[in-house]
């Protein structure tokens, strides 16, 4: 195990540190100028298209079709996957490595991860196609094969490309979307709610850690509600994310709202400090053990791609899903989505860490690990004699916001493996959430931190083949902007770019021209 870390470490710090983090930047800051700051200049467009539609039933309502799902329950199921332990544990370890500056990166990478985001998911909706069951398929591995591949003399190399995605998606989503989730789910929880009778009966210790009964407990009943989700399809794992994902990130908001505001004296000294701290190139902390300037970005960036997951490629697998035709329509909740997820609630997380007295912002100091940094924040206000219920608050905020990564990651997993298995993919699928299923166990009585390393650098290892097909078909991106730009805000009778097989255009646009859809 030992090992198998040191040799993880070496290849972490060359995908992220090396290439990863500025191939990210560089990507979202190339969209961004090539589609004339789209994220910015077309606020107004994307939050109407967006968050105000959600009481148009033709974006919220249940689709009826097997192949689809509706918009809405597109987002939600996205969200589920990238909000989770990243948009809590996640902050608090990025503020904790990487000081305050480390939020500024975060915002970065979020404001021109937007534009990545929304161009993953137009590419997604232009290259995706039907399934063995009749469902839509769409994701990095399709354009990297139909779009990068379609270049004169690099079919080879898209196709390379997309098998090396679909294996690390595969890979990661056992890492990040299943035993990390779930290890945080079962520590925080029984540590919470602890029912002595069971934290007390210890079944072995591993790395001076103790896996009780109590956690085998938690571990099973985590098995069996995610087996029962995901051998539903996507189907049910929307109608579970809608349900949950918006109740939980508007309490999480309104939480911590009120630990902001009742210490909102200190909100500018938190600020104060992640801007002063972004571009330090010694200490960010005046304490002996300074934390490097690539540190700093290297942090806020890829806790950033943790939480919104902006450049992986991953969200643009279940995005693809939506029964929307117009492929610009679902790029609009790709850049709501990574708003909602990083400028929102990390924002939230970052500015209840840094308000309410649980670090020493002079010195950087804290007694609480990334773990329960929140809860001890939210602790500071919920708290009624020995009843911690800001602890409770987490830990179930935590149980609900990982659980639904869970289920999020096993649709990625599932799609990654679909497009490996080719024919085989009925029977292959099946076995692979059978295993995605039953590593959750594992995951729960686990100990070392091995598997939440190695997630790191599977996400590295998805992004750069996904980021280089990415801003191959930047041009392409470009052209679908400017033709929905056309059509739909300065209603000019252009043709409709609306999927690369000629036989989905023509069914799509025929549709669009008889429902008059937008």
């Amino acid at each position: 195990m030992e090992r198998l870390a040191e040799i993880n470490d070496v290849i972490n710090s060359f995908v992220w540190t090396k290439v990863g983090v500025w191939l990210l930047i560089a990507t979202g800051l190339l969209l961004t100028v090539l589609t004339g700051f789209f994220q910015v200049t077309r606020i107004g467009h994307w939050l109407k298209k967006t968050v105000g539609s959600l009481f148009d039933k033709k974006v919220t309502g249940h689709t009826g079709e097997h192949a689809s799902i509706s918009q809405f329950q597109a987002l939600c199921t996205a969200l589920a996957a990238t909000v989770g332990v990243g948009n809590i544990a996640g902050v608090s370890a990025a503020i904790i490595t990487g000081g305050p500056g480390a939020v500024f990166w975060m915002w970065l990478a979020a404001f021109f991860g937007m534009m990545t985001n929304y161009s993953e998911n137009i590419l997604g909706i232009y290259f995706r196609r039907k399934n063995h069951h009749g469902e839509w398929s769409g994701g990095a591995m399709y354009y990297l094969q139909d779009g990068l591949g379609g270049y004169k003399g690099m079919k080879g190399v898209g196709k390379a490309l997309a098998v090396i995605f679909a294996i690390c998606a595969a890979l990661a989503s056992f890492g990040i979307g299943n035993m990390g989730q779930i290890n945080k789910i079962v520590i925080n929880f029984t540590s919470a709610f602890d029912i002595k009778p069971l934290s007390d009966v210890v079944l072995f210790t591993s790395d001076d850690k103790n896996v009780t009964l109590y956690m085998l407990i938690v571990g099973i009943a985590l098995m069996i509600l995610v087996g029962f989700v995901v051998i539903g399809g996507l189907q049910r794992i929307a109608v579970v994310a809608e349900k949950i994902i918006p109740f939980m990130v508007v309490m999480y908001v309104l939480g911590s709202l009120v630990i902001i505001f009742t210490h909102i004296g200190h909100v500018g000294t938190a600020f104060a400090h992640i801007f002063g701290m972004a571009f330090t190139p010694k200490a960010a902390w005046g304490g002996a053990t300074g934390v490097a300037f690539s540190t700093i970005i290297t942090q806020g960036c890829k806790r950033g791609v943790f939480s919104n997951e902006a450049g992986l490629g991953s969200s643009v697998m279940v995005h693809s899903n939506s029964n929307v035709k117009e492929p610009v329509k679902q790029g609009l909740w790709g850049i709501f989505e990574v708003f909602a997820d990083t400028i929102i609630i990390c924002t939230m997380t970052a500015l209840v860490i840094l308000t309410s007295g649980v670090i020493d912002l002079e010195q950087g100091v804290t007694e609480y690990s990334d773990a329960t940094l929140v809860a001890e924040a939210f602790n500071t206000i919920f708290k009624v004699g020995d009843i911690e219920y800001g602890r409770y608050f987490i830990a179930i905020a935590i149980l609900l916001f990982a659980f639904t990564t869970v289920l999020g990651w096993s649709h990625y997993g599932t799609k990654a493996v679909e497009y490996l298995a080719g024919k085989n993919a009925p029977v292959v699928t099946k076995i692979y959430k059978l295993i995605f299923v039953l590593m959750i166990l594992s995951g729960a009585l686990m100990t070392s931190s091995i598997a939440w390393d190695i997630s790191d650098t599977f996400n590295g290892l998805m992004m750069i083949p996904n980021l280089i097909g990415v801003i191959a078909m930047c041009p392409l991106v470009v052209k679908l902007t400017r033709n929905y730009v056309q059509r739909r805000i300065k209603n000019e009778k252009v043709e409709p770019m609306l999927s690369y097989d000629p036989k989905i255009q023509e069914e799509n646009a025929k549709v669009i021209e008889e429902t008059g859809e937008d």
